[in-house]
C-alpha cells in the first residue's frame, strides 16, 4: 500500500493516509416519508443541532416548498447550523431564493 504521509512506516494505514468518509444525512427531508410521522419546525432544529453536534457534514434539511412550516424549518436550520455543516442544495437554493425575494419586495415597497 503507497502511504500518502511520511509518518506511515508499517504496512498498515495510519488515519492521515485512510480516504476520508462524509456523512450524509436525510433524516430531515426523508424521515417525514412515513406515514404517521411530522416534525415541528422546533424538533427539526434540535435534531439539527445534534446531527451538527455528532459530526455530520451534510444536512438534508427538508423539503421547504412543501409547507409554510417546512419553509421556515429549513430557513432556520440554515441561519443557525449551516456554518457548521454543509445544509443541502434544495436549503442553499431557498436561502439564495428569499434573499433575492426580500430585495424584490424591498424595490417594490419604494
Amino acid at each position: 500500500m503507497r502511504h500518502a504521509a511520511a509518518c506511515c512506516v508499517s504496512t498498515a494505514p495510519c488515519v492521515a493516509c485512510l480516504p476520508a468518509v462524509r456523512i450524509f444525512d436525510t433524516t430531515l427531508r426523508d424521515g417525514e416519508q412515513s406515514p404517521g410521522a411530522t416534525l415541528t419546525s422546533k424538533e427539526k432544529l434540535d435534531i439539527a443541532r445534534q446531527l451538527a453536534k455528532l459530526g455530520v457534514d451534510i444536512i438534508e434539511a427538508g423539503f421547504p416548498i412543501a409547507s409554510p412550516d417546512d419553509f421556515e424549518a429549513v430557513r432556520a436550520i440554515a441561519m443557525e447550523v449551516g456554518n457548521d455543516v454543509q445544509v443541502g442544495d434544495v436549503a442553499a437554493a431557498l436561502l439564495a431564493l428569499a434573499g433575492e425575494l426580500a430585495v424584490g419586495q424591498h424595490s417594490l415597497q419604494e
